[in-house]
């Protein structure tokens, strides 16, 4: 039994002995699996192990080996020296052709978190391309553009109006003109030319789109005589629009200055009773001078609704004789004021405590007509001629001696 045992330990260490030297061999030689496939034939490697046999046969067991083992030869055109390790290579594929989009090193300030793969579509391995949606065209929605076509609309009405209104407004003042141009051309020597510039053309000169202004000069007993045409602001729609609650009209507004001495020193007025009430909260000599008559109609036969302010009741009625006030029934509609003063200074002025020097005073005639709602001037050619005589009778009428001196105690 001893001996047996010795037997079995020597067979052991023999073992361990020849499997230490077999792996420190292998780790010498580096490219020793390589070795075995250095020839092409294949070669039968008969591998047997012999157990010593000491004694009883049944101690040692025969190891069966397989008789031959057989290497695959390897196949012609595609050689295990192109056959590298995982390590050595990377294979790509369609797969990884966007993987330098997931590399959160590759872009700077990147968030790879927040981006979303790319969507793929199965059928064609392709990137599925998603189309924004966009609104249909402007033209199957128009209400959606209502406010837009509403300033539109509004902005047309506006300039369609400016130069239908401008253009009615010219034709207006050129008709007045044409009309009563032979009138003065009989009366004075220049007509449209005021004289301080050279005028090719004399006649209205345009101010604005409804202010027209004709100047006339050269005869005896005036300065000279400025008539102003006031016409409706039709080329404004705004205007055009309030004027349907506060009803206008076209007018002609006359103003003689009359040569200093040739009238009698007194302040008149008589018009419409509304025009008088705001003309004698306006002007300065009206409303210095004159005071409203009481019942004009019965002391001065005036027309009803027409007012009168007066100064001296005698200059007052030399002034309101027949013929004017056949005129002022006769044309009532058409007559807005009549203003006759030797101490107009226009409107009334503010205080000033550094203004000593009193405002400089004129003698004026002035008036203001209505013109007529139809083109027919003609109808108020009559109140031209009216201002011519009421200029002839301011430079023939004298007051009593009595009353000038009265007027000038006072």
């Amino acid at each position: 039994m001893q001996v047996r045992q010795v037997v079995t330990l020597l067979a052991l260490g023999c073992l361990v002995l020849g499997g230490m030297t077999s792996v420190v061999a292998t780790e010498d030689n580096d490219f020793a699996e390589f070795e075995d496939f250095d020839t092409d034939d294949e070669f039968d490697q008969p591998i047997t192990a012999s157990t010593p046999t000491i004694g009883d046969s049944k101690s040692a067991q025969p190891v069966e080996t397989p008789e031959k083992q057989k290497i695959a030869e390897p196949v012609i055109g595609k050689s295990d020296d192109f056959k590298t390790d995982d390590d050595d290579g990377i294979v790509e594929d369609d797969d990884n052709e966007f993987e330098h989009f997931q590399d959160e090193e590759e872009f700077e300030g990147f968030d790879a978190g927040d981006n979303k793969d790319i969507p793929i579509d199965q059928k064609t391995s392709e990137p599925k391309l998603t189309v924004a949606k966009i609104p249909m065209h402007f033209r199957t929605h128009w209400d959606s553009y209502w406010m837009e076509m509403l300033m539109l609309a509004g902005l047309l009405a506006y300039f369609s109006n400016f130069f239908a209104g401008k253009t009615k407004n010219a034709r207006l003042a050129q008709l007045w003109f044409n009309t009563h141009k032979g009138l003065l051309d009989d009366n004075f020597v220049l007509v449209g030319d005021d004289g301080k510039q050279e005028n090719e053309n004399p006649g209205l000169m345009k101010e604005s789109e409804s202010l027209y202004t004709l100047w006339c000069s050269g005869r005896t007993c005036c300065e000279g005589m400025l008539v102003e045409l006031k016409m409706i602001k039709r080329q404004d729609l705004v205007a055009l629009i309030s004027g349907l609650i506060r009803p206008q009209q076209d007018q002609v507004h006359i103003k003689v200055e009359m040569t200093r001495g040739v009238m009698d020193s007194f302040v008149f007025c008589v018009g419409s009773r509304k025009t008088i009430t705001k003309v004698f909260k306006e002007y300065a000599d009206l409303n210095k001078y004159c005071s409203l008559v009481s019942k004009p109609e019965d002391r001065y036969k005036v027309p009803a609704g027409f007012s009168v302010l007066s100064e001296i009741p005698e200059a007052t009625s030399a002034m309101l004789e027949a013929r004017i006030i056949t005129a002022l029934n006769k044309y009532q509609r058409y007559i807005d004021y009549i203003h006759i003063s030797d101490q107009f200074s226009g409107p009334i002025q503010q205080e000033d405590a550094n203004n000593l020097k009193q405002p400089e005073t004129k003698c004026m005639l002035m008036a203001g007509f209505n013109m007529p709602k139809s083109v027919d001037m003609e109808a108020i050619k009559p109140l031209l001629i009216l201002i011519f005589y009421l200029m002839e009778r301011l430079k023939v009428y004298r007051m009593s001696k009595e009353v000038k001196y009265n007027n000038n105690l006072l």
